[in-house]
C-alpha cells in the first residue's frame, strides 16, 4: 500500500499558491497618468486638399451662403445698442419683435399672454446696419443658440427687475415696461403695459434661456413661479421678422425716463 500523506502536502500547497496566483492576477490594475502630448491637426488645410471631401462639401456649402445671403428685408438707417444710455432702438426693436413672437406661441399653447420682455445688452454682438438685411444679419447680432423662455413672476420680482435694470446702468433690451428713474436712482411710476405695478400680481416675462436661469445676476429670475421654454431661438424670431417686414421701423418711443 502507497503511502500518500507526503503527496495530500504537495497537493495542498499546490492549491494555495494556485489561488493566490489567481487573487492577484484578479485584482484591478491601478495605472497612472505620466506624460500628456499634443499636436495640431490641420483639418481645413487637408479637407482642401482632398478633391473627394471639397467636391462632397461644396453643393452644401454654397447652398448655406446661398440662404443666409439672400436680401429679407431693408433698414433704413444703422442701429447700434450704444446708441442710448438707457434704452436704444435695436434693444428696443428686439424686445418687441421677441415679445411679439413669444405672445403668439404663449397664446397657442398656454392660453396666456406675456406682459414683459427684457433681454440682456451683452447678448446682441453686432450692429443692424444700413441697407439689405440678410439671415447671415441676425446671425451676427444674435450668434447664439439662445430660446425664449417665459418666466411667471410676481409683481415684487418685477421691482426687482427694475432695480437691477437701474443698478447695471445699461440699455437692455425692453418692452412691456416703462419707469422713471428719480434722482436718487430709485424708481417710480412704473407701468407694465400701461398699467401700474401690482406686486400681488402675476406677470409673464420673456426672456432666453440664460438669463432664465439667473444669467447676468438676473437672480430675480430664479424667483419665478413657473416656466415655459418656447423652443423658439432668438434668432430665428429675427429671421421670421425680416421676412415678414419690408422696411424695418425705427423704434425712437421713451421707455425710461431718467429725472
Amino acid at each position: 500500500m502507497v503511502k500518500l500523506k507526503k503527496y495530500n502536502q504537495f497537493f495542498k500547497l499546490f492549491v494555495i499558491i494556485i489561488t493566490a496566483l489567481t487573487i492577484v492576477s484578479c485584482a484591478k490594475t491601478h495605472y497612472e497618468l505620466t506624460k500628456i502630448e499634443g499636436k495640431r491637426v490641420p483639418i481645413a488645410s487637408a479637407i482642401a486638399q482632398n478633391s473627394t471631401i471639397e467636391s462632397f462639401i461644396t453643393p452644401y456649402r454654397n447652398h448655406i451662403d446661398d440662404d443666409l445671403s439672400a436680401v429679407i428685408a431693408y433698414n433704413p438707417e444703422t442701429l447700434d445698442k450704444s446708441n442710448g444710455k438707457w434704452q436704444s432702438p435695436l434693444g428696443n426693436l428686439m424686445a418687441d419683435v421677441s415679445l411679439n413672437a413669444g405672445e403668439k406661441v404663449f397664446q397657442l399653447r398656454e392660453k396666456k399672454s406675456i406682459a414683459i420682455c427684457i433681454l440682456n445688452s451683452g447678448g446682441i454682438r453686432s450692429i443692424l446696419p444700413k441697407g439689405n438685411v440678410t439671415a447671415r444679419t441676425a446671425f451676427e447680432i444674435m450668434p447664439f443658440e439662445n430660446s425664449l423662455v417665459v418666466v411667471a413672476l410676481k409683481g415684487e420680482q418685477i421691482q426687482e427687475l427694475v432695480t437691477y435694470f437701474i443698478a447695471t446702468k445699461k440699455s437692455h433690451p425692453l418692452s412691456g415696461l416703462t419707469f422713471t428713474i428719480a434722482k436718487d436712482a430709485t424708481a417710480k411710476n412704473i407701468l407694465v403695459q400701461g398699467k401700474p405695478l401690482n406686486n400681488n400680481a402675476i406677470y409673464y416675462v420673456a426672456t432666453n434661456d440664460y438669463l432664465a436661469n439667473g444669467g447676468d445676476n438676473m437672480n430675480f429670475f430664479k424667483k419665478g413661479i413657473q416656466k415655459y421654454d418656447l423652443d423658439y431661438k432668438i434668432r430665428n424670431i429675427l429671421i421670421d421678422y425680416f421676412k415678414e417686414v419690408d422696411t424695418i421701423p425705427v423704434i425712437n418711443d421713451i421707455r425710461i425716463i431718467e429725472e
